[in-house]
């Protein structure tokens, strides 16, 4: 299929496999959560008939209003890997975060079955609360702040830090304009682990007990940086424009799409999605190193040791591979990230799947970065180079009726 011919009617049809992997995300999650509640009280029977031993006090499911085992092994993997230090945290925490894939089609149940909400521009980064202090760290791992806050056990005051157990693990974005962490979801809350609830209630308890911290009011001694709630909508007409075109108080870059019934998933997931456009975002097109948009489109992918070129996914996707001669004499080796250029007609889609045929090496990526690009990140700039997803797809998802004129009108006015 040539590169133009991705242009569509009004109803935008898919032209990748992406809501495929979501139904399979969504099985997966529902087969680990019954497993989760099967341990659960398993571990309950075995602490009931062991009465003479000492008996720890057993945590409360916030969801499901139900006794249940300790943390998951994820939080207290992520108390742990808090102590750990240089490369191996920063190789710890970057496998942490859930990441979204790109928008490239437009899934179905839209306006029924997901949120939608602006992702603020900045850093992202987990937000850890405990033993009295806090830190946030970015997506490759690195720290970005060690500071006190109104976070449960978030500072050395008595009235607020309180027993070890009520850390708390938030997923934010730092705004640097306004020097203010915006929570975009919340992981972990006084030592309950929300990993396994639905987003739906994630939001619920994020925009509910959030405040109730004072961590929403201004920096003072014991809390330096302010965090605030980003505001999330159901995907409507109604909700679809305050998220891309209302006032905000902060920059916007693109719009956060979670399905309303998704787990806190570590790595990349179908269940959420970023989707971005000119008018929205200043990034729409990946920027060299400059800040200019390339001529070619650009490509980070990792080098394995057999000389595939893979994307972040798991499973990695493979999109080429280098020569060991040319891999020798270049001093590369395995784990390197690379920067690819794909020549023009060097890409194509075959049976809804992405193909790079033709691509030519750059260098060594900034030694920052943690991920090769993702397989979604890659065809969403692919599309946007070509026929990117527009507003007006997004509403007529929503609104399968609405006329070309309406529709017409409508993207106007959110632009």
């Amino acid at each position: 299929m040539a590169p133009h011919d991705l242009r569509r009617p009004f109803k935008r049809a898919a032209i990748s496999d992406q809501q495929r992997r979501r139904e399979l995300a969504l099985q997966r999650q529902a087969e680990q959560r019954a497993n989760s509640q099967a341990r659960a009280r398993a571990l309950a029977s075995s602490l009931l008939s062991l009465s003479s031993s000492p008996q720890s006090e057993p945590e409360f499911d916030p969801e499901t209003e139900q006794e249940t085992e300790e943390p998951t092994t994820v939080v207290s993997s992520l108390l742990e890997a808090s102590k750990l230090k240089g490369s191996e945290a920063r190789r710890w925490f970057a496998r942490q975060l859930m990441l979204p894939e790109w928008m490239i089609d437009v899934p179905p149940h839209l306006d029924s079955d997901w949120y939608v909400f602006p992702r603020p521009a900045g850093k992202r980064c987990f937000v850890v609360s405990s033993n009295g202090t806090t830190v946030s760290r970015l997506r490759n791992g690195s720290v970005l702040h060690y500071f006190p806050s109104a976070l449960p056990n978030g500072a050395r005051n008595k009235d607020v830090s309180g027993p070890a157990s009520a850390y708390c693990i938030l997923d934010c974005i730092f705004h640097e304009s306004d020097q203010t962490y915006y929570v975009i979801d919340m992981v972990c809350w006084r030592g309950y682990s929300l990993y396994d609830c639905t987003a739906e209630f994630r939001f619920f308890w994020l925009n509910s007990k959030l405040v109730e911290t004072g961590a929403c009011n201004p920096p003072s001694t014991y809390h330096r940086y302010r965090f605030s709630v980003v505001s999330i909508y159901d995907c409507n007409q109604m909700g679809l424009h305050a998220a891309y075109a209302g006032s905000m108080p902060f920059s916007r870059d693109g719009l956060l799409f979670y399905n309303k019934h998704a787990h806190y998933q570590t790595g990349n997931t179908p269940l959420a999605l970023v989707w971005k456009d000119e008018h929205c975002s200043q990034y729409f097109l990946d920027t060299d190193s400059k800040g200019e948009v390339p001529a070619l489109q650009q490509v980070v992918l990792e080098l394995q040791d057999d000389g595939k070129l893979v994307t972040s996914d798991d499973p990695p996707v493979v999109f080429g591979s280098l020569d060991g001669e040319f891999v020798q004499k270049s001093g590369l080796g395995s784990g390197n990230l690379l920067r690819f250029a794909i020549k023009d007609e060097g890409a194509r889609i075959v049976d809804g799947k992405l193909e790079l045929c033709d691509i030519q090496f750059v260098g060594k990526s900034n030694r920052a970065r943690a991920f090769a690009d993702s397989y979604s990140k890659v065809f969403f700039q692919y599309a946007a180079r070509h026929s990117p997803l527009r507003m007006g797809d997004l509403l007529a998802s929503i609104q399968p009726n609405l006329s070309q004129d309406e529709k017409t009108l409508d993207v106007e006015m959110a632009g």
